[in-house]
This record gives C-alpha cells, structure tokens and sequence, in this order.
C-alpha cells in the first residue's frame, strides 16, 4: 500500500514537473497500444503479412522520429508532440482500415 502511494506521488511530481517528459511517455504509451493492436490483428487473422511489415515500418519510423526529437534537446516542444500525435493518429486508423478491410 505505501509503494503504490509513493510510486503515484512520484508519478504526479514527475508530470508536474518535467511535463514534457510525461507528453513523450503518453506517446510512447499509444504506441505500446498501437502494438497491441497490432498484433492482435496478426493474430485473428486480419493483418496479413504485407500489412504488418508496412504497419512495422511506420511504427518504427515514428518510434525513432520521438527519440531523436527528446535526444536533440531533452524534451518535445508542443510543435514536436503535436506532430507525433498527427503520426500516430494516421498511424491507428491505418491499424483500424488494415483490420476490418
């Protein structure tokens, strides 16, 4: 019971604090779910495998495009999360279209 109430304490200085760093978790975040789906949909069936290698590429992309933005100078600028967020919002309804087509 104390770890979970220091560990949230911790957890809310930290997006006080450092809220960039909380942005670029919060991506990183969607892009942990997106992978979830991702093979979710491997798995039932509805992503075949030239839908996956093409999903994997973005994914992949998108995933050093966010390290290389928080390396360059420790933190997203809002321009920087904004277009992030645009690139994983293409990239879940690409997920979507590519499980139901």
């Amino acid at each position: 019971m104390f770890m979970n109430r220091f560990a949230y304490i911790v957890l809310c200085a930290t997006a006080i604090f450092l809220p960039t760093v909380a942005s670029a978790g919060e991506i990183h975040h969607r892009e942990v779910n997106q992978q979830q789906r991702i093979y979710h949909g491997v798995k039932n069936g509805s992503i075949n495998r030239a839908e996956l290698r093409q999903l994997e590429r973005r994914e992949a992309s998108l995933e050093a495009e966010r390290r290389r933005d928080i390396r360059s100078d420790g933190h997203l600028t809002p321009q920087e999360r904004r277009q992030l967020n645009r690139r994983e919002n293409r990239l879940s309804r690409t997920i979507y279209r590519d499980k139901h087509d």
